[in-house]
């Protein structure tokens, strides 16, 4: 429920890319230079616009400050203050947990290298300030962790935060693009139904409570991988994980509300399938244009092949 903060400050900055590109004709972030004749009002010295500097600024300030005013005065309400402490989650949901925090800082580093491009901060400070975004902002929250009981500060979130962001500085400094994107897939799962107020009691809940329901995707273009004409540039090869039959974080209870639960084994899943890159579909549609930007955030329903630890090799006609 934690990461529930995270994927709303990711949200809000999409909402900013939606509305830059919209107002920079159509045009992504890092299609800005500091040259560009259409950024107006820009600072002489620095090339930035301070205006739209203060949008950016303001508008993260905003989220941040209500994403810790809401763990302070709701989340952790009820728990008691205590010295700051660790906790070694590194085995638990099958490191599902870990992707999704690596996944939620990869998108919180990219809206915010985009988001000072469009700035006109320059390249170089855009990727040092912005591509950390998703790192500094994910590590108050496993502070707060570490000061309240029933919690703890975790290294492995830490670490998969870590991840999330350098894999996307790292892309756009050898690249100044992103060959390969951090995708997100969700399809609701049986287990929910055995434990769900662990898991989700209704879809919105379990999208952010269900690790058997969401799916972690490594996106690249084909035309990377394999040069042919032939190929659209917007066809994508993705790799992704998954976990199942998980009713807690390290091993499944026996009973859930007195009542025995059936016995479910705990297995790992890999995936192999086609995808879409929406941002190299060609239009001239600005509002198209943001709405391609915005799903890029998740992997196309596609066939796929799956082999799991528990049932081996399957495929999919169509898979979420």
């Amino acid at each position: 429920m934690k990461k529930t903060i995270g994927l709303l400050l990711l949200m809000a900055f999409s909402v900013l890319i939606s509305a830059s590109t919209l107002a920079g004709e159509g045009r992504h972030f890092s299609e800005y230079s500091n040259s560009d004749s259409t950024v107006a009002t820009k600072n002489s010295a620095t090339g930035v616009n301070p205006t739209r500097f203060a949008l950016v600024s303001s508008t993260l300030g905003a989220f941040y400050i209500g994403g810790m005013v809401y763990l302070n005065e709701v989340w952790y309400r009820d728990k008691e203050r205590v010295p700051l402490h660790f906790y070694n989650d590194n085995a638990g949901w099958k490191q599902m947990d870990k992707v999704a925090h690596a996944y939620v800082a990869y998108h919180q580093s990219r809206a915010g290298y985009h988001a000072l491009r469009w700035s006109g901060v320059d390249k170089r400070k855009a990727l040092w300030y912005g591509g950390s975004l998703g790192f500094v902002l994910q590590l108050p929250i496993e502070i707060f962790d570490g000061i309240y009981e029933g919690y703890g500060f975790s290294w492995g979130d830490v670490g998969a935060n870590a991840a999330g962001s350098v894999l996307f500085m790292t892309q756009q400094h050898f690249f100044d693009e992103q060959p390969v994107s951090f995708k997100f897939s969700f399809y609701p799962s049986e287990y929910a139904a055995l434990r769900p107020r662990a898991l989700g009691q209704n879809t919105m809940e379990q999208l952010f409570m269900d690790y058997n329901a969401q799916r972690y995707w490594l996106s690249i273009g084909l035309n990377r991988l394999w040069q042919n004409e032939r190929i659209p540039d917007w066809l994508n090869l993705a790799i992704g994980y998954s976990g199942g039959g998980m009713l807690g974080e390290f091993e499944n209870p026996r009973f859930v509300g007195g009542r025995p639960v059936p016995p479910t084994e705990r297995y790992r899943q890999f995936f192999i399938a086609h995808d879409i890159d929406f941002g190299r579909i060609k239009t001239n549609k600005t509002w198209l244009k943001s709405i391609y930007q915005g799903l890029n955030l998740l992997k196309f329903p596609a066939p796929a092949i799956e082999y799991n630890t528990q049932f081996g090799w399957q495929f999919h006609l169509i898979f979420f």
